[in-house]
């Protein structure tokens, strides 16, 4: 069985629910503690043994590739002032191999993915959505690697929801085959809560087989005129199977305002440079509050 060795990022969406920072600025970049949003993802590939990666970039998307490139004067000036530490993280990532393809048009996570077809070729790989946070202690990715070796078939990231929030996610109904593992038969695109199959919501991780591509050259588009992975799998779904896999663990929606200031909390907390002093700062906060609601 071929190796996943190549992640798909993609990162060429508007960021409309950050603006105003986001008019200029990726929202990828966004940071949480001292690294960006895309970062997180990347390090998380890069754990279980990926080490290419194909960002899918738009307009004003420049910063992205800028970030994980060499910065050859920055490097010199940390090493002149005998900042070890700080050069080491900076390089930390210097081993992976980038490359970047522009969307043209933000058209969908499908077309997206369709983009990268020419470097992803016949291969196996992983799609990571880096607004999806999650907690760098979970296995996710590397259990979902694991799955797929074991039954050679795509394999979606799947969490429960409460049912009145299916309409954000594509929302699958299937048939669990052990703790955790289901055998998917169908697969709606933001269904409303009384359409949705199940509260099963797909969530920003995928193990894809090049096979994908056939279906997503025959797509036409769906809700909101974009090309719908849900809708590209649910057409792969009629040539093979596909499996999820429920996630448990701390996922952080930094795609929304609420979740990035979860994550940005939870992960600072995290942080042995600021851990200590932001949890005590935490706790005055918390009793400022208390006392004023009194």
């Amino acid at each position: 069985m071929t190796e996943i060795t190549k992640a798909l990022l993609p990162a060429a969406g508007l960021g409309t629910r950050f603006l105003p920072a986001t008019k200029a600025s990726p929202k990828e970049m966004l940071p949480i503690v001292d690294k960006p949003m895309i970062q997180y993802a990347v390090e998380e590939a890069a754990a279980c043994g990926i080490n290419e990666f194909i960002v899918i970039t738009g307009r004003h998307k420049r910063t992205l590739e800028d970030h994980f490139d060499t910065v050859y004067e920055l490097e010199e000036n940390l090493k002149q002032k005998g900042k070890k530490k700080l050069l080491e993280e900076i390089n930390r990532l210097s081993h992976l191999n980038f490359a970047y393809i522009r969307q043209g048009r933000p058209l969908g996570l499908g077309h997206a993915i369709l983009r990268a077809q020419p470097f992803v070729k016949d291969e196996p790989f992983a799609v990571l959505l880096s607004d999806d946070i999650i907690d760098p202690e979970e296995k996710l990715l590397s259990n979902m690697i694991k799955f797929y070796k074991e039954l050679d078939c795509p394999i979606v990231a799947l969490e429960e929801v409460p049912k009145e929030e299916v309409y954000r996610y594509g929302v699958i109904a299937g048939e669990m085959e052990e703790d955790g593992v289901y055998r998917i038969t169908d697969l709606v695109e933001k269904p409303s809560p009384e359409e949705a199959p199940s509260n099963l919501a797909i969530i920003g991780r995928y193990i894809l087989t090049p096979d994908i591509f056939r279906v997503l050259e025959k797509m036409r588009p769906g809700k909101g005129g974009e090309y719908q992975l849900t809708d590209a799998l649910k057409g792969l779904l009629k040539k093979r199977t596909i499996y999820g896999y429920v996630f448990k663990g701390k996922r952080y929606d930094a795609g929304d305002k609420f979740g990035f200031l979860q994550a940005t909390v939870e992960l600072a907390l995290k942080s042995s440079p600021v851990a200590d002093k932001f949890r005590k700062y935490l706790l005055e906060i918390a009793d400022r509050i208390k006392k004023d609601s009194k």
